[in-house]
């Protein structure tokens, strides 16, 4: 079984455009810290007055107007009450308040931020045709971060959703550090999945961001340790390898 893109994500990726999500302008309470003191031990870009808003975790920000930290950045973490964002741990030098710095944050239209804050869900039988039809069989277990319940929408489930990391060599992976599992809902042997945007619109549509690939526990679109599942087990994907054909 293949890689199967829908029509609504090939469209997405002939002409999808960015989009801001952030804009910071000109604020004088802005400070940086590079002592790895983030949640999940990176540095953090601060703001005293708590005017960052909710950057988009796995998206980038960029930084303008500092004296030592203009640049671009991948967000790690960044609270709703807008009072820091955590980027990579030494990607920041120290560097107190009072300059007038403006920071911008965007999607763009990779494949990877056309499924940020996505769900994925694990079928058995055989892989349809295309990822426009129908799924025409109920999941097996839908996988997103942690077993969380997952929220469909256009904004994406920031909380529950899963993301795909940097691409590396042409192939794009799970994002580091991320749980992707579920709680099954049946007993069955897993035979395809299929991964949706954060919309996460099921059946027939030539419109909807979504994919399709082969499981296996090696050399497939998705891999797990066991391909059997188990009706309230947990199931966790080991690892995810996207690859778009190079001709």
């Amino acid at each position: 079984m293949a890689l199967r893109l829908s029509t609504g994500l090939r469209n997405q990726l002939m002409d999808k455009e960015a989009v801001p999500t952030l804009i910071v302008v000109a604020q004088t309470t802005i400070s940086f810290d590079d002592t790895g003191s983030g949640p999940n031990g990176g540095d953090q870009i601060l703001d005293s007055g708590n005017g960052l808003g909710a950057a988009i975790v796995g998206g980038k920000v960029t930084v303008f107007g500092s004296s030592s930290n203009n640049g671009t950045y991948k967000v790690l973490s960044a609270p709703t009450d807008g009072s820091y964002i955590e980027v990579e741990d030494g990607d920041l030098t120290s560097e107190g308040a009072s300059q007038s710095v403006t920071i911008a944050g965007g999607l763009g239209g990779s494949f990877a931020d056309l499924f940020r804050n996505g769900v994925m869900k694990i079928f058995p039988g055989t892989q349809p045709a295309n990822a426009d039809t129908t799924e025409g069989v109920t999941e097996l277990v839908e996988i997103s971060l942690g077993s969380g319940t997952f929220t469909p929408g256009a904004d994406g489930d920031s909380v529950n959703g899963i993301n795909f990391g940097d691409a590396t060599a042409g192939v794009l992976g799970k994002a580091a550090g991320e749980v992707w599992s579920g709680v099954a809902s049946a007993t069955n042997t897993a035979g395809w999945f299929r991964f949706y945007d954060s919309n996460r619109t099921t059946g027939a549509s030539t419109t909807a961001v979504r994919f399709d690939g082969a499981i296996s526990t090696s050399g497939a679109q998705l891999n797990m340790s066991n391909t059997s599942i188990t009706d309230q087990g947990t199931t966790t994907i080991d690892s995810v390898a996207i690859t778009l054909p190079t001709q």
